[in-house]
């Protein structure tokens, strides 16, 4: 006995709202992040002037500088320019947690731990706090 096709028509039309429901929902969903809506991680504070959140069981570097776009030789996707010229004494920065594009050109105070670097002499950060020096 063959099913008839009034009854297979609405598991089709199911089926068809369900893959619907599904790629509107992935569709806004990317759309969110390629926005950028999401510029710091969970519980981290963001301002003006400041980003980020110390943890006070982690013992931090700090370093202070002109916050520039591009690390330093692959390294980092920003960097902090220090003493006014010598590239040796530049910081290569990195975060997973602070948003640090909206401090580009500003004058900054960091907190973060140091990672391996591949460069000799060459210091990479890892950015937990980023503050406007005053």
């Amino acid at each position: 006995m063959q099913p008839s096709r009034k009854s297979v028509f609405p598991f089709i039309a199911g089926a068809f709202l369900v893959v619907l429901a599904g790629v509107i929902t992935a569709w806004i969903l990317s759309a969110k992040v390629i926005n950028g809506t999401d510029k710091a991680a969970p519980g981290v504070t963001a301002t003006s002037k400041e980003a980020g959140k110390l943890d006070p069981n982690v013992k931090y570097d700090t370093a202070s500088g002109v916050l520039e776009k591009g690390g330093i030789n692959g390294e980092g996707t920003y960097h902090l320019s220090r003493n006014g010229g010598s590239t040796a004494k530049d910081v290569a920065l990195t975060s997973s947690t602070v948003d640090l594009a909206t401090f580009v050109g500003k004058k900054v105070d960091i907190w973060g731990e140091t990672i391996s670097s591949t460069r000799p002499g060459g210091w990479l950060m890892d950015v937990a706090k980023i503050q406007t020096a005053d």
